[in-house]
């Protein structure tokens, strides 16, 4: 997983409250989506494509000053419905790095700490001020700053945030679960070592049965 200190970078605002794992990402594609990094066509797919698969010129992702964008600002209950991890993949493999809500669906933001995004859960005022600067000046960026725990505007607003500290290392030091379980790869070869020593009799008895 790769690390996340402090990033500057555009930012989409979406002002709608509830957006939800369908519209992130339609349940048609989620036998398609996989943790395989293939997933970036799918993020808000009916928003961003007609029927024709043709991209919706008046979709905010498809405007040239949002290209390349690397956050999301959203509104209250963001990522709610299903329990789908492709809405997170979505996220990731389309480039998002941050989702800045009011709120957030509670799968929907534990997902997003488990791979890679940081999601700041932000005051309502403050998610009123992000959206009117970056409608205000498209394509402005904004800083997330997760080790001071902060989000700034072009015009020097700055907002904070709470994160779980344990997350919060995890997405700082890039660490996944398989990652912490490999960091205790030595423990755990070393206990498994001193069980099978301590009760080799239980060991001969189960070969036996087993043959």
């Amino acid at each position: 997983m790769e690390p996340f200190t402090e990033l500057s970078a555009v930012a989409v605002p979406l002002a709608m409250d509830n957006i939800d794992t369908d519209q992130i990402i339609p349940a048609r594609f989620m036998r398609r989506s996989s943790r395989d990094g293939k997933s970036a066509p799918f993020f808000f797919h009916d928003l961003r494509f007609d029927a024709n698969g043709a991209e919706k010129p008046d979709c905010i992702f498809s405007r040239t000053e949002y290209r390349g964008a690397r956050f999301v600002v959203g509104g209250r209950n963001y990522g709610c419905g299903s329990a789908r991890m492709g809405a997170v993949y979505s996220h990731f493999d389309y480039g998002i790095r941050a989702v800045i809500a009011h709120s957030f669906g509670d799968v929907f933001y534990n997902n997003c700490l488990k791979n890679g995004i940081v999601a700041a859960r932000v005051s309502a005022d403050a998610i009123a001020q992000l959206h009117y600067t970056l409608s205000a000046v498209p394509g402005s960026k904004l800083t997330v700053d997760l080790v001071n725990q902060t989000v700034s505007d072009s015009a020097g607003n700055v907002h904070t945030f709470e994160i779980d500290g344990f997350a919060k290392q995890c997405l700082l030091e890039g660490l996944s679960d398989i990652d912490l379980t490999l960091r205790m790869e030595p423990d755990i070869t070393a206990f498994e070592q001193r069980y099978y020593e301590s009760m080799r009799w239980l060991h001969r008895h189960v070969n036996r049965t087993v043959k």
